[in-house]
């Protein structure tokens, strides 16, 4: 990808951020809902329609509730990955959502830090670039 290119799609790191745990899996006819908690800590990290990652596979959010979200797959992501062998109880691996998680550290380090730097700041930094 080149500078100016067109930036779309998931931005994924294949990092395991933590272990869910699917609640339930409803075959709808065309697609499949599938639920899965998390600990609570983590959902600040997943965004409704972000990018979240289940053993490996990328995908978007559909709902976020306190403790758990709900994922929409279409059938041919169901027959042709892990997904198919889930079940209520199966543990998954989770990758969070990358700009949540970017944001989350700025936010709690500019509150932290005296030497945070103000907006004006970061628009005079890319002014110059």
């Amino acid at each position: 990808m080149k500078m100016g290119d067109r930036f779309e799609g998931h931005i994924v790191q294949g990092h395991v951020d933590c272990i869910g745990e699917v609640t339930a899996v409803k075959n709808l006819g065309n697609s499949f809902d599938v639920f899965i908690k998390v600990d609570k800590k983590y959902i600040a990290y997943i965004i409704p329609k972000g990018s979240i990652t289940i053993d490996g596979v990328s995908l978007t959010v559909n709902d976020v509730n306190v403790d758990s979200f709900r994922l929409t797959i279409i059938p041919i992501t169901m027959k042709e990955t892990l997904f198919k062998n889930y079940k209520k109880g199966s543990k998954v691996n989770i990758e969070t959502d990358m700009f949540a998680r970017y944001v989350a550290h700025i936010i709690a380090h500019q509150t932290s830090s005296k030497n945070a730097l103000s907006w004006d700041e970061v628009d005079t930094i890319n002014a110059v670039y």
